[in-house]
């Protein structure tokens, strides 16, 4: 299921059912809280909610930053499980970091991974069916590597050496003819 209609580039989109993500912006528009029937907001950035969340919503603030060396795998299994929780009981979660690009979208393929059954990869495909731009930085993918390495016991994608740095093999296509600045 992807539900990325209107709203789908700037406001909230549907990963599943029960999981959105978004950027800022949409994540505090209450009227596109309330329209999707959201229960938990989970904010994955270092910027709190300036202003209450709508009354009936959990609000999680995880301080993260879109560093490369941030260890956001460390939060992995609570984002997940909180996700699989609100589902359980046929509530909506909205993840969201500024842009709604790496944060948002490394911990969503976190819960595709652990909680839907699917490879990496394949949880990487279905976010960007959703999101287009969603593109975690290469630290989160080598987090994310580790932690489907642990999960499933084998990697669908793999960190490659390219013109750019190290980055995960699905982008060598859109990198091969790219200079570095």
């Amino acid at each position: 299921m992807c539900n990325a209609g209107p709203v789908g580039l700037s406001g909230l989109c549907q990963i599943t059912e029960h999981l959105f993500i978004s950027n800022a912006t949409a994540a505090n528009d209450a009227s596109q809280v309330a329209k999707s029937n959201i229960t938990c907001i989970i904010n994955v950035s270092e910027t709190r909610r300036k202003t209450p969340p709508p009354t009936g919503v959990e609000y999680i603030h995880i301080p993260a930053s879109d560093s490369p060396t941030f260890r956001l795998s460390d939060h992995f299994d609570t984002v997940a499980d909180k996700v699989r929780f609100y589902a359980e009981n046929n509530m909506r979660t909205l993840v969201h970091c500024n842009a709604g690009v790496s944060r948002s979208a490394a911990v969503c393929m976190v819960y595709l991974m652990k909680h839907q059954g699917v490879s990496l990869l394949e949880a990487h495909t279905w976010i960007k069916k959703c999101r287009p731009m969603a593109r975690p930085n290469s630290g989160f993918w080598r987090q994310l590597i580790r932690y489907e390495s642990e999960l499933r016991g084998n990697t669908s994608v793999q960190m490659v050496s390219s013109s750019m740095g190290e980055i995960p093999d699905i982008y060598e296509d859109d990198t091969r003819n790219m200079t570095p600045l």
